[in-house]
C-alpha cells in the first residue's frame, strides 16, 4: 500500500512532531508500505521521507518546480516527480495514493485535508483517510465539523469518511482496517 502523509512544511515547531514523523515514516517502512509525499526536505515532510528509506520503504516525492528552485526538493526520493504547480502535485499525489495520513500541520495541511475529506464524502474515491493528532491539534477542527453537522451544513457520512487516531500504531491499524476490499471479477 503507497500512502501519502500530509504534514507540516515549518521548522519552528516543536521538536515532538518532528519526532512523530520519524516515527510514522519508520513505521510506514515496517509494515511494507511505500510512501507518496511533496516532496521536500524541509520539517516533518523530510523527517518521515527520510525514516521511511532508512527502513527501506520506497519513496515517491512530488514537488512544484518553485519549490526545487529554492533547493528544499528531497532528491533521494526513489522517484521525484516535478510539477508546474501546487494542483498537479495534489492531482498525482492523490492518484498516487492507496490511501491518506494527515498529520499535524498548517493550511496547507488542512487545505489537503479538507479536499481529500470532501471527495471521499461525495464519493470520488474511497481510499482510507486517517488523521494523527496526539496532542489535540484537530480538536478545533473537530468541534466545528460537528457543529456544522449540528446546524445542518454537513451529512452524516461526513464522519464516517475519516478517522482519528492519537499514536503511530493506530493510525496504521485504521489505514488497513478502511483499506477498501479489492473486487476481482471472473474471466468472461
Amino acid at each position: 500500500m503507497n500512502v501519502c502523509v500530509f504534514c507540516a512544511s515549518s521548522q519552528k515547531i516543536d521538536a515532538r512532531y518532528f519526532d512523530l514523523a520519524r516515527q510514522v515514516g519508520e513505521e510506514l517502512a515496517r509494515r511494507g508500505h511505500g510512501l507518496v509525499s511533496g516532496g521536500a526536505t524541509v520539517s516533518c515532510m523530510g523527517e518521515v521521507a527520510r525514516a521511511a528509506r532508512a527502513g527501506g520503504a520506497r519513496t515517491v516525492g512530488v514537488i512544484p518546480q518553485v519549490l526545487v528552485d529554492i533547493e528544499i526538493a528531497d532528491t533521494d526520493s526513489d522517484e521525484l516527480i516535478v510539477t508546474g504547480d501546487m494542483r498537479e502535485r495534489k492531482g498525482i499525489m492523490d492518484s498516487r495514493a492507496d490511501a491518506f495520513l494527515v498529520l499535524p500541520g498548517g493550511i496547507g495541511t488542512l487545505e489537503e485535508l479538507f479536499e481529500i475529506w470532501t471527495s471521499r464524502v461525495i464519493g470520488m474515491h474511497a481510499k482510507p483517510l486517517v488523521v494523527l493528532d496526539p496532542w489535540g491539534l484537530y480538536a478545533a477542527l473537530r468541534e466545528l465539523v460537528q457543529t456544522m453537522y449540528d446546524q445542518g451544513f454537513t451529512r452524516p457520512d461526513v464522519f464516517d469518511a475519516i478517522s482519528w487516531a492519537t499514536t503511530v500504531e493506530e493510525a496504521f491499524d485504521l489505514l488497513v482496517r478502511s483499506q477498501p476490499a479489492i473486487t476481482v471479477l471472473p474471466d468472461e
